[in-house]
């Protein structure tokens, strides 16, 4: 089977896009996604992307499919050519206080709060408070460029973050993981305790 082409990809990439612009009439689309939501450490950390059609980034991709690189290099190019771009952090003391699902929907709609095109989509999150209308789509970074590239913003911000974070906490190894439970990650969390970046919530059957 042929390998696909970035034309191709980009077609694909946008088929829901282009259909909702062209059928329903509204104005611009964008995308929300998270990254973050399973790790011990760290914040969550949401992201609400709009690009017109027009200014398209090609290589765009659900996040976790992508190398660090490609992502690093997508993310500048991603913000220079928006028409809306905006991130939201939630820190692990509300992730804690509220659960990692109520803090990701605050995230997701404080991203969007701004935003005043058509519509926005999400990834497979229902029940937000968005200022436009809104749907919920299941493997949505895979299937939705807008979301795909919400999820390549939100992820190039927390890593960089983690690997910051590194630097005060040498101990995690968070450069290498990130915050997610690795093998690495829990035996730190044993032998040296928590810190302030951890999710209490998360890490209680390690300690």
């Amino acid at each position: 089977m042929p390998r696909e082409t970035a034309t191709e990809k980009l077609i694909r990439m946008t088929e829901i896009e282009r259909s909702l612009l062209a059928d329903e009439g509204v104005s611009s689309i964008a995308g929300i996604d998270e990254v973050g939501r399973g790790p011990l450490a760290g914040p969550v950390v949401t992201a609400c992307v709009s690009i017109p059609l027009s200014k398209l980034v090609p290589g765009v991709d659900d996040s976790k499919k992508l190398s660090e690189k490609k992502r690093e290099a997508l993310y500048p190019l991603l913000l220079e050519n928006a028409e809306y771009a905006r991130t939201s952090w939630m820190e692990p003391s509300v992730i804690d206080e509220i659960n990692i699902l109520s803090a990701t929907k605050r995230a997701m709609e404080e991203c969007a709060a701004g935003f005043t095109g058509g519509m926005i989509l999400v990834d497979a999150v229902d029940g937000l408070k968005l200022p436009v209308p809104h749907r919920s789509i299941i493997r949505g970074d895979a299937l939705c460029y807008m979301i795909a590239a919400a999820s390549v913003v939100a992820k190039v911000e927390r890593d960089r973050y983690m690997i910051q974070l590194a630097e005060e906490y040498p101990q995690y190894g968070f450069e290498r993981n990130k915050g997610y439970g690795t093998a690495e990650h829990i035996r730190a969390i044993r032998k040296y305790g928590p810190c302030p970046a951890h999710r209490m919530s998360f890490i209680k059957h390690f300690l």
